[in-house]
């Protein structure tokens, strides 16, 4: 590519579908994860008969966000292992009907162990589709718009964030209709099956290494990948337990704020302020790690996002309360989420290029899902011992400190900046 042409030069039509469809896989992914944050304070108190401010809701809001992330990680284990041994197409697809029908099945919870146990099956088939489509990406497009495409890839999560907040504004109080929305996604499978081509470099691969494709022996047992997977696991560690314990307080923060403010729409507003206000942040950094992983490298990227999501997470919890300004607040979420969850595409953009083809979406997934199951104990008792034993704002400052681990895991990796995809 010359300094002059454009990163997405000679992209072919048939690429920009397979980023349109496995972008799509990901925002009903995103969707139906952001689900339960959106609507388990009218969701909780109900199943568990109590009131909203009892301390059982927030115990149980934590250990439900622990739950999804064991889940996920089994999920993302064996989808992730199987879409090398299979292929990506009938992967992805065996995933997006997962998420989405037990999703729809949470209509029907009559009891808090129904929540838990379908929220267990929804993330496994979430935490399969990522590593699918993260692979198929970052295979099916050129080296010199790689970066960009996985970063539009993970970005395009806002536009599901949007829709659950949208679906909880439009359903109230009654959320089990927000969950029988979830059944929507299964309708994208047929239109997988039908467009997505396995790529070329996966049909070689599974030629010349049939019996090593998805292979957790070969992934764990060779001395490179297996330095690469735990160390990957690690920083999507970071990611994923800052994400749910701190980058999804923004709601919590907000409706902290308004009712100090007595404003009797602090519920919606709140909704509000994260669902819309600090997503929108989230999707402009997310956008914007394709393009700045392309100047300065993935590893400089990172760490600068690391950083300032360090710097950001005790302005956004104490400015705004010291002044008792809720328009205060507006203005620092959207930056809020742009550095700390920015660095979620990030792992789009990496991952994939760690590992060889008949281990890209072992190794991807492994990466992003053991981070998940990492992420766990953080969420079932850390985070919620704090928020429930300390001041919310104290309890989130905190757990932001997760943000500086990052860079210790960062400090061995490799920089894979215009680098051909390892085969």
């Amino acid at each position: 590519m010359t300094a002059s042409s454009k990163w997405y030069t000679g992209v072919t039509r048939y690429q920009w579908l397979v980023l349109i469809v496995a972008s799509l896989g990901w925002v009903f992914d995103a969707f139906e994860g952001q689900l339960y944050n959106i609507t388990r304070a009218d969701m909780l108190p109900d199943l568990l008969q109590v009131k909203g401010d009892d301390p059982l809701v927030k115990l149980w809001g934590e250990r439900f966000l622990g739950i999804f992330l064991i889940g996920g990680t089994l999920g993302g284990w064996i989808f992730s292992s199987l879409a090398d041994k299979w292929g990506r197409n009938p992967v992805m697809a065996l995933t997006i009907l997962c998420y989405s029908l037990f999703s729809g099945l949470t209509y029907f919870a009559t009891e808090i162990w129904h929540v838990g146990a379908l929220r267990f099956l929804v993330a496994m088939g979430v935490g399969g589709e990522w590593a699918v489509g993260a692979a198929l990406v970052a295979e099916v497009f050129p080296k010199q718009a790689r970066e960009r495409a996985s970063g539009i890839f993970h970005a395009t999560s806002v536009m599901g964030l949007w829709m659950a907040a949208g679906a909880s504004l439009l359903v109230g109080t009654q959320w089990r209709y927000a969950y029988l929305l979830g059944v929507i996604p299964a309708l994208l499978v047929l239109w997988v099956r039908i467009s997505i081509k396995e790529p070329e470099s996966w049909k070689q691969a599974k030629r010349e290494k049939a019996d090593r494709m998805g292979s957790f022996t070969e992934l764990l047992g060779d001395p490179l990948w297996r330095l690469r997977a735990l160390l990957g696991a690690g920083l999507a560690m970071v990611g994923l337990a800052t994400f749910w314990g701190v980058v999804v307080a923004g709601q919590d923060l907000a409706a902290d704020l308004l009712k100090r403010l007595d404003d009797p729409d602090w519920a919606s507003k709140s909704k509000i302020a994260f669902g819309f206000i600090q997503t929108a942040g989230a999707g402009l950094g997310m956008l914007a790690f394709g393009p700045l992983s392309a100047r300065w490298g993935r590893r400089r990227t990172f760490t600068v996002m690391h950083l300032m999501a360090l710097m950001m997470t005790p302005v956004v919890c104490w400015v705004p309360s010291h002044f008792m300004s809720y328009g205060l607040l507006l203005c620092l979420l959207p930056v809020f989420g742009f550095f700390a969850q920015g660095i979620h595409a990030g792992y789009a953009v990496y991952f994939p290029e760690l590992f060889p083809t008949h281990l890209r979406a072992t190794g991807a997934g492994f990466c992003f899902n053991t981070g998940r199951i990492l992420a766990a104990p953080v969420l079932i008792w850390l985070s919620a011992f704090m928020k429930s034993a300390f001041d919310l704002r104290l309890a989130i400052t905190c757990l932001g400190g997760l943000f500086l681990l990052g860079l210790v895991f960062l400090a061995f990796l490799p920089e894979t900046k215009d680098q051909d995809l390892p085969e």
